[in-house]
């Protein structure tokens, strides 16, 4: 190809990024922003890129719906390209999406699990989503059935096989998807048990409740100082994904959640209880308009990257099947838009 050519195709395409609306300037990175949980997997896909192209994306740990808010926003390169989310887009969202001229693409790049992990000083445990729900909710049935106020102090006021020692759970913000799932898959399920067990009626809003009275601390977006303070404190326990404790398993241990173990092959399989999917928003607009965002998605799909034994396997990521991991690669190479929930 002609010189001249190669620099009219360059300035085509920086001009049609300038003119996103809302741009001051052309931009020639791509922009990622979401999930603390799926930050590590889109940074090691984005530092694969880089090697190949020169120009690393930019990606930035906000929390699923920080990032989301920011995604959702409208189109242009003022706007992230990327969302990473550690559960599955909104109705809301959606809608803010769509309202705002934004079709998401969606890639599901595998499954993960919530931990419930403490140092390896501490005590191994065995939890029941009953007594995580005991342990962490706001208000609690007493014996009259009634909602008070959560009077469990120690583990031990839960169950005598508990350890006798003070409730103290370092966990994610509001605006962490790992909260959120947190909530659907330990509070409520949990909550559902006590109310078949007590014959009570709890809404879903107080089952979800977590309390505020130092028992459970909103230790941030980053998941790698719950780690570090998990390591400090030995009757401290954390809430944070798998990955997470894969890669520090010479320091903390997961529990086992209704006597099943936080494997690879029980977060895959959904046997374990706090399994869930991890996800990927690509701005459809932004392809062929943003450079490199195509390669980059065709880069994080590949079975190098997403397949068993791949780089983000060894991060911490539970591959989909293969089947299903093929249906999500073709999707996402042929920029197939969301058409709705």
């Amino acid at each position: 190809m002609k010189l001249s050519l190669v620099l009219s195709a360059a300035v085509v395409a920086l001009g049609a990024v300038a003119a996103l609306p809302g741009s001051a300037e052309a931009r020639d990175r791509i922009q990622a922003t979401g999930s603390s949980t799926v930050f590590p997997f889109t940074t090691a896909v984005a530092e694969r890129f880089g090697q190949r192209s020169g120009k690393a994306p930019i990606v930035e740990s906000t929390g699923t719906g920080g990032g989301m808010r920011l995604f959702c926003a409208g189109v242009g390169v003022n706007t992230p390209d990327v969302a990473n989310a550690s559960r599955r887009i909104t109705a809301s969202e959606f809608d803010t999406c769509k309202k705002n001229g934004v079709t998401p693409i969606e890639i599901v790049v595998g499954f993960d699990g919530i931990v419930f992990a403490n140092s390896k000083q501490g005590p191994a445990l065995q939890l029941t989503l009953e007594q995580i729900f005991l342990a962490l909710a706001a208000k609690v049935p007493n014996a009259q059935g009634q909602l008070v106020d959560n009077p469990n102090r120690n583990w031990s006021d839960i169950a005598p096989n508990l350890p006798n020692a003070k409730i103290e759970v370092l966990g994610p913000p509001p605006t962490s998807g790992t909260r959120d799932a947190f909530n659907e898959l330990a509070m409520l399920e949990g909550c559902k048990a006590v109310q078949r067990r007590a014959n009570v009626q709890i809404d879903n809003r107080a089952c979800q409740q977590l309390r505020a009275d130092g028992a459970f601390i909103e230790a941030g977006e980053n998941d790698n100082i719950i780690v570090q303070r998990l390591a400090a404190n030995p009757s401290a326990f954390g809430v944070f994904g798998y990955s997470f404790l894969e890669e520090n398993r010479d320091k903390i241990q997961g529990a086992r959640i209704n006597g099943v173990e936080d494997t690879v092959e029980n977060i895959s399989s959904g046997k374990y209880p706090l399994s869930r999917s991890l996800y990927v928003y690509v701005k459809k607009e932004h392809i062929g308009v943003v450079p490199g965002l195509q390669e980059f998605i065709n880069e994080y799909v590949s079975d190098q990257a997403m397949g068993d034994d791949g780089y983000l396997e060894k991060k911490g990521l539970v591959p989909l099947p293969a089947d299903r991991r093929e249906a999500v690669s073709r999707a996402a190479r042929a920029a197939t838009g969301m058409a709705g929930l």
